[in-house]
């Protein structure tokens, strides 16, 4: 039982602080799985359909 409470002693208790992501790195990771999921659930009809709808409300 030593070995272990010498090595929780030796635990920081404060984590490493975080590293940040570019937000370019967060963008590949994000959107070929919105692309999936917007394949997968058939939004690509839904997407046309409210692209039309604004550029038409912009037009009027």
């Amino acid at each position: 039982m030593a070995p272990l409470t010498r090595a929780l002693r030796r635990r920081p208790l404060a984590p490493h602080p975080a590293e940040t992501r570019h937000p370019m790195v967060a963008l590949a990771i994000a959107l070929p799985c919105a692309i999936l999921l917007m394949a997968l659930f058939g939004a690509w009809d839904q997407l046309a359909a409210q692209t039309k709808a604004v550029a038409d409300l912009i037009g009027r």
